[in-house]
């Protein structure tokens, strides 16, 4: 059975340098209802966000000519919280660590199947959509830590929070247990809508790393998002 769906022509961006894999993208996902934009470096895809309004998702290259992925990605992440997927040939794990260090949400190594595909670009436009259409404002504060729901803006000490989507995800889901122990696993399967592999471990650790980064005073001596040793991670 094919992976059809409904969609409401979200809007999504390709950069890739091949051409064949810009064709081959485009072509299933407005297959399945999507609208397709491309670019063929980071710098063509940096501009088309810049031009064309608001997009629902990035799908990323790593390896492109003038500007690659990971720099296209820093300077997005200046202006636009917009999902970005890595697909791309650069699999090992130090490669891994860097795309979710500099905002990347997901991650695609190449070859993959077109099912693969489709499950993590509707997953991640779902959450984006949802989270972006509260229809209540509300908001919690947490250590001098202001999060509010409905425009997605974090505080600390109220100055305003660069955070990518994945990472305000991460902060959501531990809100809903707060005062709970969070373990690695449930965190992944929850925030990743996949199943946690011992793999998993370090694409956690780097976004929690990120996490505290912004958020701690002393990320190596966290109080907001504290480990509770043997069962994860909590915020009180």
């Amino acid at each position: 059975m094919g992976w059809e769906v409904a969609v409401l022509a979200y809007r999504v961006l390709i950069a890739d340098d091949e051409p064949d894999i810009r064709n081959l993208v485009s072509i299933f996902l407005q297959k399945n209802g999507y609208t397709v934009f491309t670019a063929k470096n980071g710098r063509e895809a940096v501009g088309e966000l810049r031009q064309n309004g608001e997009f629902d998702l990035v799908i990323m290259d790593i390896m492109m000519p003038d500007m690659d992925g990971i720099r296209a990605c820093r300077e997005i992440r200046t202006f636009s919280t917009v999902p970005l997927l890595f697909l791309t040939a650069k699999t090992q794990e130090a490669d891994k660590q860097q795309a979710y260090g500099i905002g990347g949400d997901d991650y695609l190594g190449k070859p993959f199947s077109q099912n693969e595909l489709l499950m993590k670009v509707s997953s991640l436009i779902r959450r984006y959509r949802v989270y972006r259409g509260k229809e209540a404002s509300s908001k919690s504060a947490v250590a001098g830590i202001e999060i509010e729901t409905e425009t997605h803006q974090v505080k600390k000490n109220g100055v305003p929070v660069n955070m990518t989507e994945k990472e305000y995800a991460i902060l959501q889901f531990f809100l809903s247990h707060r005062g709970q122990p969070v373990d690695v696993a449930s965190l992944y399967e929850g925030v990743w809508n996949e199943k946690y592999l011992p793999s998993s471990n370090n694409t956690v650790m780097v976004h929690i790393l990120n996490l505290r980064k912004k958020l701690e005073d002393d990320p190596a001596q966290p109080v907001f998002l504290r480990t509770v040793w043997g069962k994860g991670y909590q915020i009180d």
